[in-house]
């Protein structure tokens, strides 16, 4: 129970980091950005646990080297590559996994569903592969904001509107998602 508070507030805090960032930017030293990301990190790493796990350890490791890059140079910009260093690291995994199969998400669908149709499989393939379009897009998105763009333009976009983005992703499909149940199903 304990643990998976943890986990979901490591999360939670990770996942809204650009947010803290922009809050806490001009009010604190860059080193205590730096070092509440080497934090988040190693709890991020610490927790990782079950098919997510290498995601989790790679994002984890990403943020303790970003964190640690924050904090010997003294510099909060370093914090702006975070999402870029994020993405980067999703898209090696959710990639890797085109080329070397099962697809991540054909192994978080297999968690509810552990019999899966050839079907299914191409689908959940496909939607990995969208998953890695979203990583490219956003991280070009993410790298243009962190070395071109103003801080409030960096904090907008990586704080709030990526965010939208994968909600956008997510309620997309899911409605292909029950469309091609329903679908597999009548057949």
């Amino acid at each position: 129970m304990i643990r998976r508070a943890i986990s979901l507030s490591t999360a939670v805090l990770a996942f809204t980091y650009p947010l803290w960032v922009w809050l806490l930017s001009g009010h604190v030293a860059a080193v205590w950005l730096g070092a509440g990301l080497v934090t988040l990190g190693l709890a991020r790493a610490g927790l990782a646990r079950g098919p997510q796990a290498v995601a989790q350890l790679a994002v984890g490791l990403a943020m303790v080297l970003l964190g640690a890059a924050v904090m010997l140079k003294g510099d909060a910009q370093w914090v702006r590559w975070y999402p870029v260093l994020v993405n980067a690291t999703l898209l090696a995994i959710f990639g890797a996994s085109l080329a070397k199969p099962p697809s991540v998400v054909e192994r978080l669908a297999r968690l509810t569903r552990p019999r899966l149709s050839p079907s299914a499989i191409r689908y959940t393939r496909n939607v990995t592969a969208v998953w890695c379009a979203f990583f490219v897009v956003n991280g070009t998105l993410a790298l243009i904001t962190a070395a071109c763009a103003s801080f409030d333009v960096w904090s907008l976009y990586n704080g709030v509107l990526a965010y939208l983005g994968m909600g956008l992703i997510f309620a997309v499909e899911l409605m292909v998602r029950q469309r091609h149940l329903r679908k597999e199903a009548a057949t």
